[in-house]
């Protein structure tokens, strides 16, 4: 196993593009392709598929990739835990997150590793649920803080701390002046939600089922700062959690109340890809992350708890 070798594959990978290599590498793209090629011998099969905008994987790529990966993250860190000294942790750890947690959470982590832990670099990716879990089972990323439904953990999942739910609205609306609101209010209430399909759209449409409320979905925006600029115009209300509101009342006017009777709770998880390798830089992470999301949440609340009052 020649692992620049394979170092270069997972880069072409990434980039989708063996002239992107080349200019990474400094090096010209024929000296990429042939590299590749010598792989592809090894393997007994082509790895990429060459089109007209770069490259893709075949299926034998696509096979072997999460091995690669796990192998390359793995003698990586066995150079890294040789250079390391008296235990100090040391390393990339690569980490996905929801939008809606990104600038808050994440950037205390940040700042708190550079601190505490200075070799550990973090390698930080957003996207939306579905797309962290795929990023999880193909090994993009070695860790992923999302929101889970469920109150008991699967998967080997480690719960962060509990989220409520909020009824966001303009600011001055009077339905959520108060600290908290009723389910029963949102009755043909216009709501800006996430598109479908999306497991958050899915528990909220089982609630009102089981409560007897009819849904108004006015509009339908993945991005979190469409939703709340939509509630701050005062054009319908939206349904977040404390980050979210957190992030976007730097920006615009809004009144949250929190939502009760019954309350829809998430929970933060930090969930580890089965390719990744717990090494010390990880596990390091983890505990950073938990420490963070202990008292943030607790924090978040008490502010916009204030801010109703």
């Amino acid at each position: 196993m020649d692992y620049s070798a394979w170092k270069l594959f997972l880069d072409a990978v990434e980039l989708g593009s063996l002239s992107k290599v080349a200019v990474a590498y400094r090096t010209s793209q024929p000296h990429v392709s042939r590299q590749i090629g010598e792989l592809e011998d090894e393997c007994g099969g082509r790895l990429f598929q060459r089109t007209g905008r770069g490259v893709v994987l075949t299926e034998l790529g696509q096979r072997i990739l999460p091995k690669v990966r796990t192998w390359v993250t793995s003698t990586e860190q066995l150079s890294n835990d040789i250079r390391t000294t008296a235990g100090k942790p040391i390393g990339t750890v690569r980490i996905g997150i929801l939008p809606s947690t990104a600038h808050s959470l994440v950037s205390t982590l940040y700042y708190q590793l550079r601190e505490r832990y200075p070799l550990i670099q973090l390698s930080v990716r957003e996207g939306q649920g579905a797309q962290l879990e795929t990023w999880l089972e193909s090994g993009n990323v070695d860790l992923a803080i999302l929101f889970r439904h469920s109150a008991l953990p699967k998967n080997g999942d480690t719960y962060l701390t509990e989220a409520p739910t909020y009824l966001v609205s303009a600011a001055g609306d009077p339905l959520t002046a108060g600290p908290t609101v009723a389910f029963s209010a949102l009755d043909g209430l216009p709501l800006v939600m996430f598109c479908r399909p999306n497991s958050w759209r899915d528990q909220f449409d089982q609630l009102s089922a089981q409560h007897g409320v009819s849904l108004n979905v006015v509009a339908e925006a993945d991005s979190l700062s469409l939703q709340t600029q939509i509630a701050a115009d005062g054009s319908a209300y939206a349904l977040l959690g404390p980050y979210a509101i957190a992030a976007a009342m730097k920006h615009c006017r809004l009144q949250a109340s929190r939502l009760v009777e019954p309350e829809v709770p998430r929970y933060l998880a930090l969930a580890m890809s089965p390719h990744g390798a717990l090494t010390l830089a990880t596990r390091t992470v983890m505990q950073v992350t938990r420490e963070i999301a202990a008292s943030s949440v607790a924090t978040l609340a008490e502010g916009l708890r204030a801010s109703a009052e």
